[in-house]
């Protein structure tokens, strides 16, 4: 099975270097700059470089491309690699728009494709053993949830961070992570509430959520491109608790009960190594991140940024 990589920032060499770790195949790389392909592939041992994803695209030798794009250019090189019968892995946030995700899903359904959100911390050994000892009851019912992803950036209107044509702004790029955990742990709430402050170019700069659940539990979480707010987490229950110290999106350490458990690396190689897999045995979508959670996790973002002011849609195709 053979990879190709959209774009060249610095999250596709960070993923790369681990898909080369996992011990996959990357054949081909793409960006708008060809130099910019031709200097990763040399970086990377890449076969081959190409000035424009569609022509990657249209390598019959590429099995799955790994998306690695600003948000906002997610839909349009999803849909497209989908339609030309590849496999897709798609960074986070997958879509600007609740539609746009949807879209998606329903594009890979039609194709029998496989699609799948890179949300790698679902994939990490430590929020695995976080998960089931959650439902084993090893600290009774979760009644609170805190998590915070938060760094001080320097606003440039020209940045992808903060430009709106891009996806920027805190929740799609940050807020994800802890909106995902609390999802994962808890499921979809009934109640949402966010509030939080716009940057210059209409995107949020920063965000706190609170997401409420039938049965009373909570999550409080926060996103900033304002302070530097670190990026721990706390799992509380009747019986126990969880602490995920920095960074929790993936940890190295985590504190069940008061009992360390530790791993030497957390990284992308866990999710590239299930994707292969699953892509290799015939499935069109991951169990550890079902296209359903995607769509569940979009809907609170684009309710929170909602109700922040915040709108894409005069932007989206």
């Amino acid at each position: 099975m053979t990879w190709g990589v959209i774009a060249t920032g610095g999250i596709a060499h960070a993923v790369t270097a681990d898909m080369l770790k996992a011990g996959v195949t990357v054949l081909a790389v793409s960006s708008r700059d060809i130099t910019k392909a031709q200097k990763f592939a040399e970086h990377f041992g890449i076969e081959r470089a190409y000035g424009d994803y569609r022509d990657l695209l249209a390598d019959p030798d590429v099995d799955v491309v790994y998306v690695a794009t600003p948000h906002g250019q997610h839909h349009e090189v999803v849909l497209a690699a989908l339609d030309a019968g590849k496999n897709v892995l798609c960074e986070k946030a997958l879509a600007l728009t609740v539609a746009q995700a949807e879209e998606m899903v329903e594009r890979a359904r039609s194709k029998q494709l496989f699609l799948m959100e890179a949300m790698w911390t679902r994939f990490n050994p430590l929020i695995q053993k976080i998960a089931q000892a959650v439902d084993d009851g090893e600290i009774g019912d979760v009644r609170l949830i805190r998590a915070d992803f938060g760094f001080r950036h320097t606003f440039d209107a020209a940045d992808r961070l903060w430009a709106k044509e891009a996806g920027g702004g805190s929740i799609l790029d940050l807020g994800v992570y802890p909106v995902s955990l609390a999802h994962q742990l808890l499921g979809v709430p009934t109640h949402i509430h966010a509030h939080g402050s716009i940057a210059p170019t209409g995107v949020d700069a920063d965000a706190g959520i609170l997401l409420g659940y039938e049965d009373g539990a909570q999550a409080l979480l926060s996103c900033s491109l304002a302070a530097n707010t670190g990026s721990s987490a706390t799992i509380v229950g009747t019986e126990g608790r969880i602490d995920i110290p920095d960074a929790f999106y993936n940890p190295t350490k985590v504190v069940i009960n008061g009992v360390e458990h530790e791993i030497e690396d957390g990284g992308y190689t866990h999710q590239i190594r299930s994707v292969e897999d699953f892509v290799a045995m015939g499935f069109i979508e991951h169990s550890d991140m079902s296209w359903n959670d995607s769509l569940e996790i979009i809907r609170i973002l684009e309710t929170a940024l909602g109700q922040l002011g915040v709108s894409y849609a005069d932007i989206v195709k």
